[in-house]
């Protein structure tokens, strides 16, 4: 089912109705088969077994998609990783900062199921990726948690570090450099300094050191009970 997302597509500050009918996740999407192989390792470090090829694709429920701030998960067993999220619409494709929040008790036996397992946040400002196509290597990703009250950097570097955005769209449908409009894709992220962990809340950030200019969300984590 399609979902209706409202945007603000920034410097101009324009309100936008964007409808996403696909959602895709890109996993394992490193440039640098090191840091990749060390994200890989930070997985298995916690079951998640490692991918037969990379990068990966994962089709999610498109009513997972959503820029609200206080958001309801499963259990104990949930963390958010910062990524950029590319959306296509008829206009042109857009850029922001997202979170692939993932059930790691889950992803030990299925990573597809646990992306399907998660609402993916999404912020509620957007850039036009033609606005920063041309540096799109010097932006800049980073998040926090917040535990026990206090807050602390969990990621932080360059988009560099993931394939750039026309390599993934063209491994992803042969031929492409652009999504189509209607579909939304999570493009990979960064390890977690400190290793991966659940917090109480969520903040990430996507910034442009050349136009000055970030785009921040956040997210408060709620726990559900698992009643067995």
């Amino acid at each position: 089912m399609p979902i209706t997302l409202d945007f603000i597509v920034e410097p101009e500050g324009l309100n936008k109705q964007v409808i996403i009918n696909d959602l895709v996740i890109a996993g394992w999407t490193g440039r640098d088969i090191e840091v990749l192989e060390k994200h890989i390792i930070e997985l298995e470090e916690i079951g998640v077994p490692r991918p037969s090829s990379v990068p990966c694709f994962y089709r999610v429920g498109a009513e997972t998609f959503s820029n609200a701030e206080d958001l309801q998960f499963l259990g104990n067993e949930t963390s958010g990783e910062v990524e950029f999220v590319l959306i296509g619409t008829e206009d042109g494709m857009l850029i922001g900062v997202g979170s692939d929040h993932t059930d790691r008790k889950v992803e030990t036996y299925s990573v597809p199921v646990s992306k399907q397992m998660c609402l993916k946040p999404i912020s509620k400002t957007l850039w036009r990726y033609n606005d920063i196509a041309d540096h799109f290597d010097e932006l800049l990703l980073r998040s926090w948690v917040t535990e026990n009250g206090k807050k602390t950097l969990y990621q932080d570097g360059s988009v560099n570090a993931m394939r750039p955005p026309e390599e993934l769209i063209g491994l992803y449908l042969p031929g492409e450099d652009q999504l189509p409009a209607g579909t939304a894709m999570y493009c990979g992220t960064l390890a977690a300094i400190g290793g991966i962990r659940t917090s109480d809340r969520f903040d990430i950030e996507l910034e442009d050191p050349r136009l000055r200019s970030k785009i921040s969300h956040g997210y408060n984590v709620y726990k559900l009970p698992v009643i067995t």
